[in-house]
């Protein structure tokens, strides 16, 4: 596997680290405090192709492959990891699956003007009762005449407040369990779909989620993504992607923390010398630049297989796992180098502390990730 990146990804990177410095970087923590959608600064993502990075320029989207994908994520993410997930969603579980499953019809209609940053997509698959276990999940989509017509809730739903439309997944047949599930494109704009509040959450404030609801929500059929009964695959097909671009979101959220204190360590002193001349400090950062580059390591190499079009299930569950978990210790050790000050809001590592816990959790907590794994290994 090439470990360096080619030209083309170093520019990537290069844009969206000055972009993250200059744009993201000073609004992030005014945007956590008052729960504010980035909406300037996502129609700028559209307008530099970051919102459809992978979708080819057909289709809207930059052209471009996985690995610069990842690297694009953790720059975003490093500079505000609200807006890393808003673009990580439209990106990686609205985009992607309408690039691979969508008809001609669909891309143009639903993946074009989304890849292009202007319209949002989202994701619905988790329910009040149904999280990792998707064949407990609740909502229906009856089959009417020319429509399908829906009825249920779906929560957590990043985006959901903002969305134009949701990718959303509903049981059409129960009795087959999960190979009864459907995949459906639901604009929002339709009668019989409503929106809760947005949540209050601890971390990535930035970014709206919010549950949603279906009552007699009637949609064409042509609005099914996939066939009858493929909403599972698609589901499972659309997450190895998307640990990859959460895997960068945590990398991003974690360099942030070990840049900050980092910085501080070489500013601060006590008994009479720089904390960095400290031992105890000079350990915390060892293994907070030791664990970065191993996660990075992890996030493209899971990239590059989806790139070569490889298997990637695992690799992007070892990604995820490890890149999430490393984030919460390091924004912990960040928080710790800090001391008081990093309990306190006049220092942004306890925003990056909080935001890193959700990578965690979300698109298949750590436990699913280890599932996903050990179901590998045992097969060999």
């Amino acid at each position: 596997m090439q470990v360096e990146l080619t030209e083309e990804q170093r520019q990537v990177q290069k844009l969206c680290r000055e972009l993250a410095d200059a744009e993201l970087r000073p609004q992030a923590r005014r945007w956590d405090a008052e729960h504010t959608f980035p909406r300037e600064a996502v129609k700028r993502l559209g307008e530099l192709g970051l919102m459809g990075v992978a979708v080819p320029a057909e289709w809207g989207g930059a052209g471009m492959d996985a690995v610069s994908y990842a690297v694009a994520m953790e720059e975003i993410s490093r500079g505000c990891a609200g807006t890393g997930v808003i673009m990580s969603v439209n990106n990686s579980l609205y985009c992607d699956p309408l690039l691979k499953y969508g008809s001609e019809e669909q891309k143009r209609e639903f993946l074009a003007p989304f890849a292009r940053g202007e319209r949002l997509g989202a994701f619905a698959l988790t329910e009040p009762m149904s999280g990792s276990d998707a064949a407990e999940m609740r909502t229906v989509a009856v089959a009417r005449g020319d429509d399908y017509v829906l009825d249920g809730t779906k929560n957590f739903i990043t985006n959901g407040p903002q969305a134009d439309v949701i990718l959303v997944f509903a049981m059409t047949d129960r009795a087959k369990a999960h190979r009864g599930i459907s995949a459906f494109l639901v604009p929002t704009d339709v009668q019989g779909f409503s929106r809760g509040r947005a949540d209050e959450k601890v971390g990535i404030r930035a970014s709206g989620s919010c549950s949603i609801f279906f009552e007699g929500c009637a949609i064409p059929k042509r609005y099914r993504l996939g066939g009858e009964g493929d909403g599972f695959k698609v589901a499972m097909s659309t997450l190895d992607g998307g640990r990859i671009g959460i895997a960068a979101q945590a990398l991003g959220i974690a360099r942030a923390a070990y840049e900050e204190a980092l910085a501080y360590a070489k500013e601060r002193h006590s008994f009479g010398k720089k904390i960095a001349e400290h031992q105890a400090i000079q350990f915390m950062l060892a293994d907070m630049a030791t664990e970065l580059d191993a996660a990075r390591l992890l996030v493209w190499r899971a990239a590059a297989l989806k790139d070569r079009q490889v298997r990637h299930s695992a690799e992007s569950a070892m990604a995820k796992l490890y890149a999430s978990e490393m984030a919460e210790r390091v924004t912990s050790k960040a928080v710790q180098i800090h001391g008081g000050y990093g309990y306190v809001k006049e220092f942004d590592v306890e925003r990056h502390w909080r935001d890193s816990r959700i990578t965690e959790i979300y698109e298949g907590t750590s436990e699913i990730q280890r599932l996903v794994i050990s179901g590998a290994v045992l097969k060999d």
